[in-house]
């Protein structure tokens, strides 16, 4: 490999041998380089850019810190005064000594040179957090989710905890109460009663929940355990890991029966809860499930629905086929549903791709 002073020097022969009348293929011969290396040279000498390979040798730059500038650096982010400083915090207060040694950056790049970047203080430095494993739903009661929400009470400042338990396939709302505290306690009971109704057989189901207090009390572990219950949990303050419960309290807050006013009393939430939770299993034509209720998609009934739906278009269609530019509205069962999938495997295989489009 050519070193940048030789280059130089090459390019310094080339150049008088030309002025003196030498053809460059001939230099090139003699000098046991290609013309098109000698060129290449000539072009990026002019141009200024020097050797371009990241293996060259590159020149130290004037401003650059001596070998005694960069240990005194290190022994002030080293000393017992600033070790437990940033260099944000050393660099101003060295300033108001009347010393300057470089500037944060510097401070930052001498450091990570030496492997001494670190967090400094007693904080906790940030973690990064694995995302949840994926969770996939091929039929009612494989995966629930759950949350709480605030529903505001009649005195300022007060709120009533909605626990509200969903299935992710059905987007059905499988159990829900009201109480006055967050406990894993209510969340303990809640999840005996929906599992009971629903028959859970252990080994079953999967259940996500937030990093919450109820979601990961002992009391709440420990009935997961007993019900055979797989525990799922979202990273901390990362909402989008719990979507769907966000999303069905996002539909709660906002359907156009939502009290204007906080509620007057624990029992009169509880009645609006019902009633809700009643129009939404029951009448609520859920659009990510083909538009047909969560119940009639919990217990199997869309399958017949969808199907219906489907031949009523292509009857249309065939009476009026001009008024059809191509095929009818897809009225296809979605047979898969994922909860955080992994944005590299969805779907995994060609049988998941079928029955992602069955």
């Amino acid at each position: 490999m050519t070193s940048t002073p030789d280059r130089k020097a090459i390019l310094q022969l080339v150049d008088e041998a030309e002025q003196a009348g030498a053809r460059l293929s001939k230099i090139a011969e003699l000098l046991g380089r290609s013309a098109r290396t000698l060129r290449r040279w000539q072009e990026a000498d002019k141009a200024g850019k020097g050797d371009g390979r990241l293996t060259a040798e590159r020149p130290r730059p004037a401003n650059a810190l001596s070998e005694e500038e960069r240990k005194a650096v290190l022994e002030v982010c080293n000393h017992p005064e600033y070790a437990h400083l940033p260099p944000t915090q050393i660099v101003p207060q060295l300033a108001d000594k009347g010393i300057y040694l470089a500037s944060e950056s510097t401070f930052y790049r001498i450091l990570k040179d030496e492997k001494q970047v670190a967090h400094r203080g007693r904080a906790q430095p940030p973690q990064k957090r694995a995302r949840p494993q994926p969770c996939k739903a091929t039929a009612p009661n494989q995966v629930w989710s759950w949350d709480i929400t605030y529903l505001a009470a009649a005195i300022r400042g007060s709120f009533y905890r909605l626990y509200m338990v969903e299935d992710i396939f059905s987007r059905k709302i499988i159990g829900w109460e009201v109480h006055e505290q967050e406990s894993a306690e209510h969340a303990s009971t809640l999840m005996k009663k929906a599992c009971l109704r629903e028959s859970i057989q252990p080994g079953k189901l999967t259940l996500h929940a937030d990093n919450g207090g109820p979601m990961k009390g002992a009391t709440m572990l420990a009935t997961l355990q007993r019900l055979g219950v797989v525990p799922s949990f979202s990273r901390p303050s990362v909402s989008d890991d719990n979507p769907y419960s966000e999303a069905l309290f996002r539909t709660l807050k906002y359907v156009p029966n939502y009290p204007d006013k906080p509620f007057d009393s624990l029992e009169a939430a509880r009645e609006w809860v019902h009633a809700f939770v009643t129009w939404y299993n029951e009448s609520h034509r859920h659009s990510a499930i083909g538009f047909v209720t969560p119940a009639q998609r919990h217990c199997g009934e869309d399958v017949a629905i969808l199907q219906a739906r489907k031949a009523v278009y292509e009857q249309a269609k065939a009476q009026r086929p001009a008024r059809w530019s191509g095929t009818t509205r897809d009225w296809s069962r979605k047979n898969v549903v994922w909860l955080n999938p992994a944005r590299d495997d969805e779907p995994q295989d060609e049988a998941e791709i079928r029955e992602l489009v069955a």
